[in-house]
């Protein structure tokens, strides 16, 4: 099972901006820890991340077939994209929702996401280990196929 890790607008930057929300590693060292852990957890994993909205919708559309599902860090848009909100519905994989801090606990324009309604599930506050959390409910889906 091929498992698509795609990350939106400043997660780039992770490991330069706001420790105290985002932790401090990279999203280099992030995508490291998770292809040891999928290839621990029998997965493939690919890779992708865009500033930009549109690109993101391209890239949630064009994920089937090469991957099984997506774990997506939206950023900012997951409190502003109803364009990716869209994606998510159409794109025919299991989509689940990632965040590093938990946005609950933070400013009121975060505390809604227009995606969360359109994922399989939701995972965050548990900084990059949510993205291992996300990785393992697909290995177990995985282990319901078999």
């Amino acid at each position: 099972m091929k498992i698509l890790l795609l990350n939106g607008p400043n997660l780039n930057m992770l490991g330069r901006r706001e420790a105290e929300h985002y932790g401090s590693l990279t999203l280099d060292q992030i995508n490291r820890h998770m292809g040891e852990l999928a290839q621990v957890l029998g997965l493939e994993l690919g890779f992708a991340q865009s500033n930009h909205e549109g690109e993101l919708v391209d890239i949630l559309q064009e994920a089937s077939p090469e991957y099984a599902g997506v774990m997506l860090n939206a950023g900012g848009y997951t409190h502003t994209s109803v364009a990716i909100r869209d994606a998510v519905l159409c794109c025919g994989v299991p989509v689940v929702e990632v965040h590093l801090s938990q946005p609950a606990a933070r400013e009121e324009f975060r505390h809604h996401s227009y995606l969360s309604g359109a994922c399989a599930g939701s995972v965050a506050g548990f900084g990059w280990r949510s993205y291992a959390l996300a990785l393992h409910w697909f290995a177990m889906l995985q282990g319901d196929e078999q």
